[in-house]
């Protein structure tokens, strides 16, 4: 009897004891102040701060550029409306290269060089801060996990904040420069440019395409160049660096000979982006190899050469070489695909990105074969970077989806012109079957605004997934529903 009376005793101590253990994790941590304070709520909006402030920041430079550009100071003639000057100014923040004016002929020198300010500010700005917000995540992970993500990739170091915003300077100014050396000589001697009006034209295009804005000093954008490699490749070459993504760029240029001790981002970017590349530059060459409104009326060299160059436009470069609107379909479908997806992470492109595109590939992949777990060049990915790829692509849809039907009410455009238009607005490309001029002001306003989101949606979604990120206590009861 004693010893059941013990027994009982002793199950009824442990059952207490797993009571209070249970408590103590559901309840919320409480501050060290030397008394009773009560629980501690999650900080709300622990993300709010730098999402606001880049928003914040956003606007009121965005706002800036608007003001000088209304000035009769930016303006060749008649000044820039107010629909007019914000379309302008959010298109080169945004790095975008959609444009309702021609800037060439309707703008200063003041006014290219707002442009060209603006333009330098946002792709500098966004690849900063989405760089800070690589260390920013790694930051909030363990030490143990700090030194494993550390030793996988030292492109971003652990608490090497201060150093980012001047090494993606330095890399930017590097490449514009390399890229201005190579086509600065061709403008001058090969179309009869005068040397500063060369220098002028080969800054303006190579920032411009670094930074993968795709504006251009000229209204036809790049065509009077069409067939010239000596130009169109280092510009091309531009779009590629500056969209691939600045943690990339620093990783290539320290590990360029050994792939094998790549990162797992950069081995995805890098392979990711290069078959997209191929597969978009082999269907537009063949697609529009016999339409003669595009590729069909140039010899056989520039046929490939502006087949090259447009197939990497679509990934956020915005820039063209041939009559976008007379493309075929197929062609323009193809482009709307690739400008959906952009370039890569932490770069000037837009899109969803090539890293999420893969992640969805892969976990469509693992399934196919009934594998549960989704790995890639050795890695297994984790759950969180599965959930944020579909959230992320489920809410880009949905934006282009609503914003082409709202379009396609309201404008007498066509379906595939109206998607296009705001595929690339959202996708900051800057590619245009040539509506653009044509949209009311209403519309107009409502693309610089799918401009803007296009931007600032990506950034302040993964500032919100980075950290608001919590561990659920407890779970429920698993269920599943019929799907298909």
């Amino acid at each position: 009897m004693r010893q059941a009376l013990r027994a009982f005793t002793t199950r009824m101590s442990r059952s207490a004891a797993a009571l209070r253990d249970l408590r103590v994790r559901l309840t919320p941590r409480r501050r060290h102040t030397g008394f009773d304070s009560g629980p501690v709520h999650h900080r709300k909006n622990a993300w709010g701060k730098p999402a606001r402030a880049f928003v914040l920041i956003f606007f009121v430079v965005d706002l800036l550029g608007t003001l000088l550009l209304m000035t009769p100071f930016a303006a060749t003639g008649e000044p820039l409306t107010f629909t007019e000057a914000l379309f302008t100014a959010t298109s080169a923040l945004a790095v975008c290269g959609l444009s309702v004016i021609d800037i060439g002929d309707q703008l200063s020198f003041f006014g290219h060089l707002v442009i060209l300010v603006m333009i330098q500010t946002g792709g500098l700005g966004i690849m900063t801060l989405a760089s800070l917000m690589g260390v920013a995540i790694i930051h909030r992970f363990s030490l143990r996990m700090e030194l494993n993500v550390q030793a996988e990739n030292r492109a971003l170091a652990v608490g090497d904040v201060r150093g980012i915003a001047t090494r993606v300077l330095k890399v930017s100014l590097i490449l514009e420069g390399a890229v201005l050396a190579l086509v600065l000589p061709r403008m001058w001697l090969g179309y009869d440019m005068a040397f500063w009006e060369a220098l002028y034209s080969g800054v303006f295009h190579s920032v411009s395409a670094f930074n993968n804005a795709g504006l251009s000093l000229y209204g036809d954008s790049l065509t009077r160049f069409s067939g010239d490699a000596f130009i169109l490749f280092p510009l091309a070459s531009a779009v590629i660096l500056g969209g691939v993504g600045f943690p990339v760029l620093i990783e290539l240029r320290r590990r360029y000979r050994t792939p094998q001790t790549w990162s797992l981002h950069t081995k995805i970017t890098v392979t990711t982006s290069a078959a997209l590349f191929l597969i978009t530059i082999v269907l537009v060459i063949v697609m529009e190899w016999s339409n003669p409104l595009t590729l069909g009326r140039l010899d056989w060299w520039a046929k490939i050469t502006d087949g090259v160059f447009h197939g990497v436009m679509p990934r956020s470069g915005g820039f063209n070489v041939t009559d976008t609107g007379s493309m075929y379909d197929s062609t323009l479908l193809l482009t709307v695909m690739m400008m959906f997806v952009g370039n890569g992470s932490a770069g000037t492109a837009g899109g969803i990105k090539v890293a999420t595109l893969a992640v969805l590939f892969l976990v469509v992949w693992s399934e196919v074969r009934a594998h549960d777990r989704v790995h890639v060049f050795g890695r297994r990915l984790a759950p969180e970077v599965i959930r944020q790829a579909l959230s992320l692509t489920f809410l880009s849809m949905t934006v282009v989806a609503v914003s082409t039907v709202i379009l396609l009410h309201t404008t007498p455009f066509s379906f595939m012109d109206t998607l296009f238009e705001v595929v690339s607005a959202v996708g900051v490309v800057g590619l245009s079957t040539g509506i653009t001029p044509q949209l009311d002001p209403w519309a107009q306003i409502f693309v610089t605004f799918l401009m803007a989101a296009g931007r600032i949606g990506p950034v302040t979604f993964a500032t919100a997934i980075a950290f608001r990120e919590r561990k659920r206590r407890y779970d429920l009861a698993e269920a599943r529903p019929i799907i298909g």
